[in-house]
This record gives structure tokens, C-alpha cells and sequence, in this order.
């Protein structure tokens, strides 16, 4: 099987999420990365996408090489920002004749300055449409954020929307949260609206004190006091924040599996040694 939304049916999944390089020397690291985390038969791995497609091209070749050269398939991220419909086209077309049939949809972020990106898509709705007309038959992921979008007005509203765009794909995979109850709840609640698509959760091992604390707060994720205690206390320390991470992430994985979670999605961070000792301490293989 090389479609997520049929690997999920036989849960759980274990998945890592990578990010495209900006040079040769990090291209050369993450295929060590990659060829680490192989070791672990992951289920499906992903690969993000710039901001305004600024990493399109080596999206699209990491991730036709990971999906050729590895037993387990790559998902390319695709974002509405900056994109017209000629360009999801061009790619999808791209995709499929390299043989990837993972979409992950979103909407994506706008520049940093607040400029118009331009493009044909509002919604990563609308994005999802596109790429399920494609004749390949993509399986389709969208993003899901247990503590709501940052741009949502309600939880109400929220939910809804994330529920209608569930129901045009095939799962959801969430940003990185810290709490289990987040999670809990979001699924609670697109059951309560009839959703039941699997949605994976997101897992962050905190590698980094300040960058962790920048992510989160563009994703509105929210990080306990007493985790981020911990992790100022030691962020001149590399080894100890991300012993900390590791502990973070691992527990917080136990409990999701212990909740019948669809499986787990580490964003590696392009990295292998704290994705392999969650791996371990979770007795995953």
C-alpha cells in the first residue's frame, strides 16, 4: 500500500516530517537523516513547503527521491499562498508521473510582510478540490489544529470548517501540540459534527528553546509554563533540551496510543537521534 488513507486503516501509522534544505551540504544531511529513520520502516514520510512555494522545486525533488529510492512513500505539501491553479496543476501532473500519490493540502503562510501573494485559491478547500479531480487518484491530507487556527473566530466556527474540509479528504494530520486533552477534544468534537476521517497527531521533540517558542507562537500552540521552564533553564544546553524533548514527546505519544490515536507524525526537525529514541522508548518496531 502506498496511499496514506489506506495505511491508516491499518493503525497505527508512524510517520516523520522533514524540511527542504537550503543547501547542498543540509541536502547531503537530510538523506543521512532519511536513510537513519529508514532503519525504522516508518509508514509514510512528508516533506514541507516554503512559504509562497519559495522551496517548491526541492519539495518536488526530495520528495520524488525519497519516494523512488525508499520501500515507504514521501508526501509532497502543497500550499494555496501564491499559487495559481496552472501551478497545482503543473506539479500534480509532475507528481504523478514520479509515482507520488500523497497530497498534503493547506493553505499556507502569507509573506511576512504583509503583502498580497497573489494566486488562485482562498481556502485550502479549494486547493483539496483541485487536487482530487486530478485523474491520479492522490490520497489527500489536510492540516488540523487541535487549539484551533490562528485565525479562527470560535471553536464552533473552527470546527465546522475543519470538519467540511475532512470530509473532501482523506485524513488530517495536526501542528505539534504538548497536551493531550487538545487533541482529545478536537476529536470529540468532529465526532459530535459526524466526522470520523482519521486525523494523525502532530508530535514536536523540542530541540531548540527560542525556535520551539517562534513556531508555536505562529501556530498558536500553546506550551505548559512548567515545560517551558524547564526548557529555559537549560537552553544553553543542547543535550539537555533535547532530553527534555524526548521525554516531552514520548510521553505525550504513549498517551496518544493509549487513546487509540491513528498513529504518530514526529516532525524530525531533519534529524534522526531524537525521532529514534522516541521510536525506542515507545518499543515501536
Amino acid at each position: 500500500m502506498a496511499r496514506i488513507g489506506e495505511l491508516l486503516a491499518a493503525r497505527p501509522t508512524l510517520s516523520f516530517e522533514f524540511f527542504p534544505p537550503k543547501t547542498d551540504e543540509a541536502e547531503r544531511a537530510l538523506e543521512k537523516t532519511v536513510a537513519d529513520l529508514a532503519e525504522l520502516r516508518p509508514s509514510f514520510v512528508s516533506v514541507t513547503y516554503g512559504a509562497g512555494g519559495s522551496t517548491r522545486e526541492r519539495t518536488r525533488d526530495i520528495v520524488v527521491r525519497i519516494n523512488r529510492d525508499h520501500p515507504f512513500p514521501a508526501m509532497a505539501h502543497l500550499t494555496c499562498v501564491g499559487h495559481t491553479r496552472a501551478d497545482i496543476a503543473q506539479l500534480l501532473d509532475e507528481y504523478a508521473e514520479s509515482g507520488v500519490e500523497n497530497i498534503l493540502a493547506l493553505g499556507g503562510d502569507p509573506p511576512a510582510d504583509g503583502s498580497d501573494p497573489g494566486g488562485d485559491f482562498a481556502y485550502a478547500s479549494d486547493l483539496v478540490e483541485q487536487v482530487r479531480a486530478h485523474p491520479a487518484g492522490f490520497s489527500i491530507g489536510v492540516a488540523a489544529h487541535p487549539e484551533l487556527h490562528p485565525r479562527s473566530t470560535s471553536t464552533d466556527d473552527d470546527r465546522r470548517r475543519l470538519a467540511t474540509k475532512l470530509e473532501m479528504a482523506d485524513f488530517g494530520v495536526t501542528q505539534f501540540f504538548f497536551e493531550l486533552d487538545p487533541y482529545l477534544r478536537m476529536v470529540d468534537e468532529l465526532g459530535q459534527l459526524g466526522c470520523d476521517k482519521p486525523v494523525l497527531p502532530g508530535i514536536m521533540p523540542v530541540i531548540n528553546v527560542a525556535g520551539v517558542q517562534r513556531m508555536a507562537g505562529m501556530n498558536g500552540t500553546h506550551i505548559p509554563p512548567p515545560l517551558l521552564e524547564r526548557l529555559v533553564a537549560v537552553e544553553d544546553q543542547p543535550d539537555e533540551v533535547a532530553k527534555i524533548g524526548v521525554e516531552t514527546a514520548t510521553a505525550l505519544g504513549a498517551a496518544l496510543l493509549a487513546e487509540d490515536a491513528p498513529g504518530l507524525h514526529i516532525y524530525a526537525m531533519n534529524r534522526s537521534a531524537a525521532p529514534r529514541e522516541i521510536h525506542a522508548n515507545l518499543a515501536l518496531g
